[in-house]
């Protein structure tokens, strides 16, 4: 007898669920989002403040390689205190000397701001750009330079006011604790501001004045 041939079978196609693929997607953007937004430490660009207090006068440098190289200054962790080490100088002339940088070229240097011999204080730099203050520490941190009568580096009554006011503004619009205000000595070793330096007690008592 001829033997049949057994019967062909058919494979039946595996049928794949499809998930589309622009809609996974914008779901994945939206939980990064908001993980980004409920974690405040999360990488990402810190707005600075809206308004500027009256208090403090902004003469922008101009933008240019040795004083204001218009870098985004991406986060804020703490602020850096100087003094400026030209004693007698007041704070217009050390804002017409980081001005005069754009020609000169001389030397890599500026501040956020200026507090002068009478408590005034100069605006140099946007919060949102970095200034040429701090070494390694100009990338994430905003930077005050004071002005001093004599070689002491001691600072007049309306310099140290008018610095513990604009420092606990700063921490307010960047909501930072005193552990992160720091003097240039604490960066380098170098020691500026030097009465804060060669004094410590003069520096825990201002860090003390900013709780």
């Amino acid at each position: 007898m001829p033997t049949q041939a057994p019967p062909v079978r058919r494979r039946r196609r595996s049928r794949r669920r499809r998930f589309p693929l622009l809609p996974c997607l914008a779901a994945l953007v939206a939980v990064l989002a908001l993980v980004k937004w409920a974690d405040p430490f999360a990488p990402g660009r810190q707005e600075p403040p809206q308004d500027v207090p009256d208090w403090i006068t902004v003469d922008l440098l101009p933008l240019n390689p040795y004083s204001r190289p218009g870098t985004p200054l991406e986060r804020v962790d703490g602020i850096v205190i100087h003094y400026v080490g030209n004693p007698g100088t007041t704070a217009e002339q050390n804002h017409s000397f980081f001005r005069n940088l754009a020609q000169t070229g001389e030397t890599y240097a500026s501040s956020h701001f200026l507090v002068g011999l009478e408590g005034e204080i100069i605006q140099n730099v946007p919060l949102d750009e970095i200034a040429y203050c701090s070494n390694q520490r100009n990338e994430d941190t905003l930077s005050i330079e004071c002005c001093h009568p004599d070689e002491t580096g001691e600072f007049t009554q309306a310099t140290y006011d008018a610095l513990v006011r604009l420092t606990r503004w700063l921490m307010d619009c960047y909501d930072l604790d005193t552990s992160q205000v720091i003097r240039h000595y604490d960066v380098t070793g170098k020691v500026c501001p030097k009465s804060f330096v060669d004094h410590p007690e003069e520096w825990e008592a201002f860090l003390a004045e900013l709780e």
